[in-house]
């Protein structure tokens, strides 16, 4: 009787981070290079994505043309998951900033995934709540604080500061062009901010851009 009970195993945990690590049904892993397109403003929102590693942007372009960018996304974020709130078409444009690896996941395969696998829906609300907090921290930024103080809090978000998980002191080069664009600012105030960050130790240019703790000083000194 015994030997029968233990036959009868239950069915393994299911895990969200190993399911999120490896291709299956509904589900495909690609690797992005540098600078590449996941999708367009516009085009049909059919699928989520799943960051494994990498760094992507999220862009918005407005009728007159002119680009701006709403968020910066890393290791371990969902992004497209408008889709699951009806939106029919991408309202941003999704850009690798550096070399990624990203996971697709059907729509369909999502939305049976969040009725049947508690685990799953626990992970994908806690991002929403999480990317709900930084929006409202972007837009106090925004309105609230210089923009030497939002090019601070841009390196320390692109290096992990401040989130779970090990934080990536050095980053691989981004231009000032795109950290301006970024941060709201034009490039020679970026300019004159990273020379700045660097003579005060903050900073550090070494194949990357090795970002220290100190540099928050700049966000927290009034």
């Amino acid at each position: 009787m015994a030997k029968r009970t233990a036959e009868l195993k239950a069915p393994a945990k299911f895990d969200p981070k190993a399911f999120l690590a490896e291709a299956g049904k509904g589900r495909a892993l690609t690797n992005y290079r540098k600078k590449q397109v996941v999708f367009s403003q516009g085009d049909p929102a059919d699928a989520i994505f799943y960051i494994q590693k990498g760094k992507i942007k999220l862009t918005v372009v407005s009728k007159r043309g002119k680009e701006a960018v709403v968020a910066i996304l890393g290791t371990g974020d969902f992004f497209g998951e408008g889709c699951l709130a009806g939106q029919p078409l991408r309202m941003a444009s999704a850009t690798t900033m550096f070399e990624c690896l990203i996971m697709r996941l059907k729509k369909t395969s999502v939305v049976r995934l969040l009725h049947d696998q508690p685990a799953f829906s626990e992970l994908l609300l806690r991002h929403l709540l999480s990317r709900n907090i930084r929006i409202e921290e972007d837009l106090v930024d925004q309105l609230f604080n210089s923009s030497e103080k939002r090019l601070a809090r841009v390196l320390l978000l692109l290096a992990n500061f401040g989130k779970e998980g090990k934080t990536e002191p050095v980053i691989p080069k981004i231009s000032q062009e795109m950290l301006a664009e970024i941060v709201g600012t034009t490039r020679s105030r970026v300019s004159y901010f990273m020379n700045r960050f660097r003579e005060l130790g903050f900073i550090e240019y070494n194949g990357g851009m090795e970002i220290h703790s100190s540099l928050l000083n700049v966000i927290l000194h009034d």
